[in-house]
């Protein structure tokens, strides 16, 4: 089995297409084809269902997909590895964060790290720590910050608990506090117009199965947003939000923030990684950092 096959398969696997394949991966089609059958010889099973002209994977190349992808993203790591740091000269780092840390946490922590490695190139990806785990698994990522605990098991990756964060209630400063004593219990929330987050966000799961705790279902003026759209509806006067105090915050005029009564909501992050692949020299230099500000 060849390197160059497996990049074939996939490029077919993705475009269902094997003509459009080979344009990808900058070669003929007689030539894609030709190295598609000889991994199907060698592998001693179809991988692609030719119907009519449909091209779909097979129950072998559904199996060989993931394991195709992986190998190839860690051969792309470490090709980087290797061509990579003359002492953290340059390089690059694949960090996946959820949206509220990229608004509360990182931004401090990604200056600090570029003026000591100004020659590393940092790539960020926002999502929810499900597709976060995801894309660690597949080889996307090298670091991810998550919310822990992590939707589903993941025993094959390694997690370091990095911080404790308090959640907050955030309203428009020109309408009246929510909750009483200047603090909001949860049961508080009842009848409250929430502005909420979309679907897969964890802060959005958390509120939500707090307030069913409590034995009543949140209802909501807003939802399917993102954290700027959150707070913008929530500053527009649409609303309150359960938010982190990191971003709250940060979160600029026009806003209040008033405390959870105890014992509160909070949530743990960590900073997750593959078990069975050390993370670049320049991953590493990053899980430093992180570390150091998540513990100050």
């Amino acid at each position: 089995m060849q390197f160059q096959q497996l990049m074939y398969f996939v490029a077919v696997a993705e475009t269902r297409h094997f003509t459009r394949a080979a344009e990808e991966v900058h070669v003929s089609q007689p030539s894609l084809s030709q190295q598609i059958r000889a991994l199907e010889s060698e592998l001693g099973a179809e991988l692609f269902s030719r119907a009519r002209g449909n091209i779909t994977l097979t129950d072998a190349g559904e199996a060989l997909l993931p394991l195709a992808r992986r190998i190839l993203a860690d051969a792309d790591t470490a090709r980087h590895e290797v061509q990579e740091l003359a002492q953290l000269r340059r390089g690059r780092v694949r960090l996946g964060a959820t949206p509220s840390l990229c608004t509360g946490l990182l931004p401090e922590v990604l200056r600090a790290f570029h003026d000591r490695h100004p020659g590393i190139q940092l790539l960020l990806e926002e999502g929810g720590s499900l597709d976060l785990v995801r894309e660690l698994a597949r080889g996307a990522l090298d670091l991810a910050l998550v919310v822990l605990p992590l939707p589903a098991a993941s025993p094959a990756l390694t997690t370091v608990e990095l911080l404790q964060e308090d959640l907050v209630v955030v309203s428009s400063a020109q309408a009246p506090r929510p909750g009483r004593g200047g603090s909001v219990r949860i049961a508080d929330l009842q009848g409250e117009p929430l502005v909420m987050f979309r679907h897969g966000y964890d802060l959005r799961e958390l509120t939500v199965a707090a307030c069913r705790a409590e034995g009543f279902e949140p209802s909501f003026t807003v939802e399917g947003g993102e954290m700027d759209a959150v707070l913008g509806f929530v500053r527009a006067g649409l609303g309150i939000a359960v938010v982190p105090s990191m971003v709250a915050d940060r979160s600029g005029h026009g806003l209040r923030t008033t405390p959870l009564a105890r014992p509160g909501l909070r949530r743990t992050i960590a900073l997750a990684h593959r078990s069975d692949v050390a993370p670049p020299r320049a991953a590493r230099e990053l899980q430093k950092v992180l570390l150091t500000a998540g513990r100050a």
